[in-house]
């Protein structure tokens, strides 16, 4: 995976690799609201390959956005939601109460992908977004959701795309190119969170390549584009904010001074030049899924 745009954090310094998912449910929360259109599309391209699933199983499902998605795309499914941790889960039950697909809406607690071992029956369509790669061995991991796929069933993994982008090239403060350095130093914190799981395994990430090494066939591809241009609403403001907050915080001593004196600007509600005020902010990015079949 080249990039991760769903904003992994480093704990309280750039030497950390932990993360608090309790900590970031409202961030998570957050970024899958706004990116709804972005799992909408996916769902209706999904929806061709899958017909009337019985059984869909959101792995790494956080707090329950997207699940809860799943249920209203599809309305003849249960979902089950699965997360290793508790309070995120209890947001999804609490979100699938609202939206009133309880009834066919179920969670599971545990760790992937052994937890996987816990369902009652095998998944018509089992989604991992963005969670295959917290996992040490991508290729054993793999091999274990796709056994939990149901003959002519599907696994659809998101991973990889491009990262986001929030602000142009040069937005008036500090030396332009900001978030691409951003981003480097995201790949470089990326690259010893995976050295740090438990049983890493260094892999080359040929989604469609590790899928059909799992048993699977028929693998496809396809990108979804997120767009929110200037000017966006206060709601993507804020989640902007929050996730500039979050780098800032997170990336320590490996950030410079001179771009920490731009973040700290992009990031005081009280200056012209932030992202609570400019005119220029908005949200694109790009999210790549793969897919494909257990056979008959």
């Amino acid at each position: 995976m080249a990039h991760h745009p769903h904003h992994h954090k480093h704990g309280h310094g750039h030497d950390t690799t932990d993360i608090d998912w309790n900590e970031l449910g409202p961030l998570l929360e957050a970024q899958a609201e706004l990116f709804t259109p972005v799992y909408e599309r996916a769902m209706a391209w999904l929806a061709k390959e899958v017909t009337e699933p019985g059984l869909i199983v959101d792995a790494g499902s956080g707090p329950g956005v997207v699940s809860c998605l799943f249920a209203e795309a599809f309305p003849g499914a249960r979902v089950v939601a699965v997360d290793g941790t508790e309070p995120l889960l209890e947001h999804a039950r609490a979100r699938a109460a609202r939206q009133r697909v309880a009834d066919r809406f179920d969670t599971l607690t545990g760790e992937l992908p052994g937890v996987l071992d816990e369902l009652e029956y095998p998944a018509d369509l089992l989604w991992a977004s963005r969670s295959l790669h917290h996992l040490g061995d991508q290729r054993s991991a793999l091999a274990a959701f796709a056994a939990r796929v149901a003959p002519g069933g599907t696994l659809a993994l998101l991973e990889g795309g491009l990262p986001s982008r929030f602000l142009p090239r040069d937005i008036g403060i500090g030396r332009p190119g900001l978030q691409a350095r951003l981003d480097a130093l995201e790949e470089e914190w990326f690259t010893r969170m995976r050295a740090d799981l438990p049983g890493s395994v260094a892999e080359i990430e040929d989604w469609p390549a590790l899928l059909a090494a799992a048993g699977l066939k028929h693998a496809r591809t396809r990108s979804f584009l997120l767009d929110l241009p200037a000017p966006v609403t206060d709601r993507t403001r804020a989640y902007v904010a929050a996730s500039l907050s979050r780098l800032r915080d997170g990336l320590g001593d490996a950030l410079g001074p001179e771009d920490r004196a731009t973040l700290d600007r992009l990031l005081d509600p009280s200056d012209p030049a932030s992202v609570h005020l400019r005119p220029d902010v908005f949200v694109l990015g790009a999210y790549t899924v793969h897919t494909a079949v257990r056979p008959v």
